[in-house]
């Protein structure tokens, strides 16, 4: 089905979400219809806040909004959809449109496949009627179904289209790019090169599928590294909880724009209670380009004046390699909590792998790594 025609059948002139790459067709599609518009197309922090979003438009319009997430993202919107949205309380209706990562019998890594056997189940816990658009579906089943939609909506109910891998075409492409010259795998390697044998905590997506290549090529283990494949915007706190408790050990978080957005509230955690052995380096490519390269809102946002003003004692912003690597360094010697953005170019290598070791061996190859800390 092409990404316009489900557009049309949904009818909604107000789309708000989290890009996910399976729904990259529709994101590409509503970029080029929109752009980044507040009064029709918002890419938020997080589902929730895309909810909330869109309640306030239906508030202010009467109108049927729709929000857009990987199927990662349900947990996200369980409260508002349970306290805000349910048709006992407030009787707000939205129209969700979810990328089925995880679908039981179709291959995919290892952070989806739990929450791809419940993502129907989840939808149905919370009282959302679901229909399942794949590569089969045509226009005139998702019409039928959006027509019975229609009748829940009326009374303040939710409905969900849950999109299968590929189901989604654009015939167009949309290019995604900034005017920043370095690169995130660079960036990463030489944060490897001088934290040394200190424990990295990386974040979701593309950033910890490069650490681990290159502890490939330097012929190291990765007893060094939790990877965070899944859980996106939480890698900073879970930084926080090892930095805590081994005080005497250098940590060194490795995030994303997207991913410290998500969930900024972590900063304000962190910066009140300043473990003095944690480094945060976010990597900030002003895009969601794990998914496709959507952009966030981190290129319009000083987040090292964010964490700063939450109680970093030492926060910067590096635009060059050669003053990441004196920021780095100096964060390494500096017995202070420090932050460090690190703003860089949007790409990846095409050949760029995924780890070969499975997560649990990761957790516990980093587990047993700590106790010589």
């Amino acid at each position: 089905m092409k990404a316009e025609t489900l557009m049309e059948i949904i009818g909604s002139d107000f789309y708000t979400g989290v890009p996910d790459s399976q729904l990259k067709a529709f994101c590409d599609c509503l970029m080029d219809r929109y752009g980044i518009d507040p009064c029709h197309h918002v890419i938020a922090a997080n589902e929730g806040n895309c909810a909330a979003l869109a309640a306030g438009y239906h508030l202010a319009t009467g109108k049927i909004p729709a929000v857009y997430m990987q199927n990662s993202g349900e947990g996200n919107i369980i409260n508002p959809v349970a306290s805000l949205l349910n048709d006992q309380v407030y009787a707000i209706p939205m129209i969700f449109v979810i990328g089925w990562r995880g679908e039981p019998g179709v291959h995919d890594e290892p952070q989806h496949i739990y929450q791809g056997k419940v993502t129907v189940k989840l939808l149905e816990d919370m009282g959302i009627p679901a229909f399942v658009i794949g590569k089969e579906t045509s226009g005139e089943e998702a019409m039928a179904a959006m027509d019975g939609f229609r009748k829940l909506l009326a009374i303040g109910r939710d409905a969900a289209f849950v999109i299968r891998k590929g189901a989604l075409s654009y015939d167009k492409k949309v290019i995604y790019q900034n005017a920043f010259v370095m690169k995130r795998e660079e960036v990463i390697r030489h944060i490897v090169e001088i934290s040394g044998e200190d424990p990295v905590v990386s974040t979701t997506g593309k950033a910890s599928r490069e650490l681990f290549e290159i502890r490939v090529c330097k012929g190291q283990g990765h007893q060094y590294d939790f990877l965070t494949v899944g859980s996106m915007g939480h890698a900073s706190s879970i930084a926080m909880g090892v930095a805590v408790q081994k005080p005497e050990t250098k940590v060194w978080c490795i995030d994303g724009d997207g991913a410290a957005l998500m969930h900024m509230g972590a900063l304000a955690v962190i910066g009140a209670s300043k473990p003095k052995n944690l480094i945060h380096v976010i990597i900030n490519n002003g895009a969601h380009e794990t998914v496709g390269g959507m952009p966030t809102v981190a290129g319009q946002v000083d987040l090292a004046g964010a964490a700063a003003a939450c109680g970093y004692p030492y926060a910067v912003t590096v635009e060059s390699f050669e003053d990441l690597d004196r920021e780095l360094l100096a964060a390494k010697n500096r017995k202070m909590l420090s932050m460090i953005v690190v703003k860089c170019g949007i790409g990846a290598r095409e050949d760029l792998g995924r780890p070969t070791t499975t997560a649990l061996e990761n957790k516990e190859g980093f587990m047993e790594y700590l106790k010589w800390m």
